[in-house]
């Protein structure tokens, strides 16, 4: 057994010490990001490295490139939000426009629906490999989660409050699809980021409300 598969057995059931400990990093990347901390985006790709190896054990290819994509976006979040925070500024936060809402729920759409079709015919999701019906859902579900923890983390990267609810439709969908796959911790920890999220988004609401009772309208 190598360092990917080493784990120990919770009640039967066995638990990979990369999911384990990558989804720690995971939880940790929301407690960072509540405070606006730039260590949010280091955390994250350590985190989506460790998942990754999870992911591919697991046999979950959609989850694995959900990984990668983190990974990579992580990079460009740590650049926008160290641009953000030149010459010790604090981070400005602000909800989407309606332009941005719009544009954010049509990527999710049409980017579900694109890579759904992709995942089904080249089989990268595991639900390709289901019986039907349940495989048309699977496949849905898996493409789903992937774009909308892209959409979700690209928000995230220009400071939109509004990233906080993609990540609450994300986890309504993406608990029952873990707990299916077998990740067990990865399917709890989705159930906390619930949670967490929640407290995120009024934390970082509340944030933009009276920074936008001090500043003038014409300077925020």
């Amino acid at each position: 057994m190598n360092w990917a598969e080493a784990g120990f057995a919770v009640f039967g059931t066995k638990v990979l010490w990369t999911d384990l400990i990558g989804n720690v990093a995971a939880l940790a990347t929301v407690l960072l990001a509540i405070r606006k901390s730039i260590w949010t985006w280091p955390v994250q790709l350590v985190g989506s490295v460790l998942l990754l190896v999870a992911s591919i054990n697991a046999h979950i290819t959609g989850n694995a490139l959900k990984q990668f994509m983190f990974g990579a976006l992580a990079v460009y979040g740590w650049w926008r939000w160290s641009r953000g925070t030149q010459n010790g500024q604090e981070l400005a936060v602000r909800p989407a426009t309606g332009r941005e809402r719009s544009m954010l729920v049509g990527v999710m759409v049409a980017g579900t629906a694109a890579v759904g079709l992709i995942f089904f015919v080249t089989g990268l999701s595991w639900g390709s490999y289901a019986p039907l019906p349940e495989g048309y859902f699977l496949v849905a579900a898996d493409a789903y989660i992937f774009v909308g923890s892209a959409v979700a983390t690209w928000a995230q990267s220009r400071a939109l409050v509004d990233f906080w609810l993609i990540w609450v439709a994300v986890d309504l969908v993406g608990v029952p699809v873990a707990f299916r796959s077998g990740l067990v911790v990865s399917g709890a920890v989705y159930g906390v980021f619930f949670v967490l999220v929640l407290v995120g988004f009024f934390n970082w609401l509340k944030e933009y409300r009276s920074r936008a009772v001090l500043v003038p309208k014409e300077a925020v």
